[in-house]
């Protein structure tokens, strides 16, 4: 009976077990590579497809500015006939073709063309601070939901850790045989403990998915595709006084400063709609001839004005006047929110931001040590089931209300800085 060589035979078991484990390596999921927050908001910044339709808008308005820049088109016009001679009896002289040729150009009354250019003017000036206001926003919603990302899955991985103590905490309890009722209604309160996570956790992990699939349409790219956000640590810096930010906002909040736009706007369609009463006048070249008998030739200039010359186009000039007075009001309303809204926000910017600093770095990690020394003495006998259920639970609390916290400050700080339009850094992310 041969045998095989006992090196050979190992090889091939080394090689076979190196393949095995490859296999399985290739149908394990991989995570994909966290990714920095400000990478993702420079990626949304760059790549979001809304932009374009801002991009569209002032195109348009550009080419509504050139089009007001411009005068009407001349007009050709072109006679052709015959022309017929006689004398005073009657008797015919002469027969021969004739034709005429004119050039009708209509002119505005003057400083109605530069008026329409006013009007466009602002009008691209507000679209132009649509596009600015719009990136500014976009970039503070990026903010937002990437640290809400990471904000979800620090939550999700926090209710799954302890939900995952209670669960082998329930196999345990249920591999005994219960003897007694206190037993008995231990593993009742941990089984209603567990289910109660799992929802915890569910709702954790359909937040962290909703800020996915709305970062993912940010970005431009499939709703579905993976994303996950890197460790996160941010610094508040503190907000101006509110004097300076009151300033600010009415000087370069971007609603506002429409308002004040559509109030200018508004004030040359006044003087726009007065010049229009006045009608625009032709001025027409001509020139003709006609074969009769004789050679004749006519050549000219002609005027054409519409009667009367005034007291047109009054109902136009009271509509606006009326929506010039509208603009006013909005202009006061929209000062009274605007300050009212900056207040309100540097408040509440300051108050989560001293919120937060006042939890010490390590208050999260000794809540979490408190939970894991709580499960290992209960599995002991030494802590009672409501003690052990309380510091699971501050566990929790802790990180949600913690992270809860920042999302609110990072929420309330950006808001002012768009209010204000005042760049003071209210969020930095430490190294």
């Amino acid at each position: 009976m041969n045998h095989l060589p006992s090196l050979p035979f190992r090889s091939l078991c080394g090689v076979l077990l190196l393949a095995a484990i490859g296999r399985a390596q290739e149908s394990v999921p991989t995570e994909p590579a966290p990714v920095s927050l400000p990478v993702i908001v420079g990626e949304i910044a760059a790549n979001n497809p809304e932009l374009k339709f801002y991009e569209a808008e002032i195109a348009a308005a550009k080419a509504g500015l050139r089009g007001a820049g411009t005068y009407n088109n001349p007009e050709l016009g072109l006679d052709v006939g015959r022309r017929r001679l006689k004398d005073p009896s009657g008797a015919l002289i002469g027969e021969g073709a004739a034709w005429g040729v004119s050039v009708t150009q209509t002119f505005d009354w003057p400083g109605r063309l530069a008026l329409r250019k006013a009007v466009a003017n602002r009008q691209v000036d507000l679209a132009e601070l649509g596009l600015s206001r719009f990136k500014l926003a976009l970039e503070a919603r990026a903010r937002s939901l990437a640290f809400g990302l990471f904000a979800s899955a620090e939550k999700s991985a926090a209710v799954r850790e302890v939900a995952d103590r209670f669960a082998a905490l329930k196999e345990t309890f249920l591999a005994r045989d219960p003897a007694g009722v206190t037993p008995l209604l231990e593993t009742r309160v941990i089984e209603a403990q567990e289910l109660a996570l799992q929802r915890r956790a569910t709702e954790a992990e359909l937040a962290a998915q909703a800020a996915l699939i709305e970062l993912n349409q940010l970005r431009g790219v499939s709703p579905a595709t993976e994303l996950r956000a890197s460790a996160t640590k941010l610094v508040f810096n503190p907000a101006p006084e509110l004097d300076a930010l009151l300033a600010a906002a009415r000087e370069n909040n971007f609603d506002f400063r429409a308002k004040k736009l559509e109030l200018e706007q508004q004030g040359f369609a006044v003087q726009l709609a007065q010049n229009e009463r006045y009608p625009s006048f032709s001025v027409s070249p001509y020139f003709s001839q006609a074969k009769a008998g004789d050679k004749e030739q006519n050549y000219g200039i002609g005027l054409s004005i519409p009667l009367p010359l005034t007291s047109r186009n009054r109902a136009a000039v009271d509509v606006a006047k009326a929506r010039q007075n509208q603009a006013e009001v909005a202009v006061l309303l929209a000062q009274r929110e605007l300050e009212r809204t900056v207040l309100t926000s540097a408040h509440a910017f300051r108050a989560k931001v001293a919120e937060s600093q006042r939890w010490s770095p390590e208050a999260v990690q000794k809540f979490r040590e408190a939970a894991d020394l709580a499960d290992r003495h209960y599995r002991l006998g030494a802590v009672p089931i409501a003690t052990y259920i309380e510091l699971q639970n501050s566990y929790l609390d802790a990180v949600e209300a913690l992270l809860d916290t920042k999302i609110e400050a990072l929420e309330a700080g950006l808001k002012l800085q768009q209010l204000t339009g005042i760049d003071f850094k209210p969020v930095e992310i430490a190294p």
